[in-house]
């Protein structure tokens, strides 16, 4: 028996298999779009916001106790008119602020966030743990692709600042 190419070529072809790579992609996706695919893909952002001298632009998610639910961060992105430092930690408090609402990824779901969301200026309180920090200028988006997993009883909070800038914070997350 002679040995014959398995392998397709452009002249002889072995097999052919039709592909739509619209309906059937023949790629590899990232967790977040079978998550919002699955309406599971959620959004915060602050919009631009000036933040006052010695304050930070603070924005916090939590996964209430008994949620039944993990979150899996995605990313954090965002600008800044200045030089910041971005922190991300693991719990802390802030006081006052708005509560603004997870948006749904998936445009005119009507599945919502577990998370319960805080926004505000100012300083961090209570004890947080930092895992991440890092100084940046203008644009900047951390791809995390569920890297951190803020199970439920958990909090995470992120700052931009400090200083006298205009700045903005955008997490993405999916929930299992």
């Amino acid at each position: 028996m002679t040995n014959y190419s398995v392998f397709n070529n452009e002249n002889s072809p072995v097999y052919m298999m039709a592909n739509n790579g619209y309906a059937a992609p023949g790629i590899f996706a990232p967790s977040e779009y079978d998550a919002a695919a699955n309406q599971r893909l959620f959004c915060l952002s602050t919009g631009n916001v000036s933040v006052g001298s010695g304050a930070s632009l603070l924005l916090q998610i939590s996964n209430p106790n008994a949620s039944g639910r993990t979150l899996y961060i995605s990313r954090i992105a965002g600008g800044a008119s200045n030089s910041i430092t971005l922190n991300a930690y693991s719990g802390g408090t802030i006081t006052g602020g708005t509560t603004p609402t997870p948006f749904n990824a998936y445009f005119g779901s009507s599945t919502t966030s577990v998370a319960a969301a805080r926004q505000n200026t100012g300083t961090l309180g209570g004890s947080p743990a930092l895992f991440f920090t890092a100084m940046t200028t203008d644009l900047y988006v951390i791809d995390l692709s569920g890297a951190i997993i803020v199970p439920a009883n958990q909090t995470l909070t992120v700052t931009a600042g400090t200083g006298s800038l205009t700045a903005s914070l955008n997490l993405m997350w999916w929930e299992a």
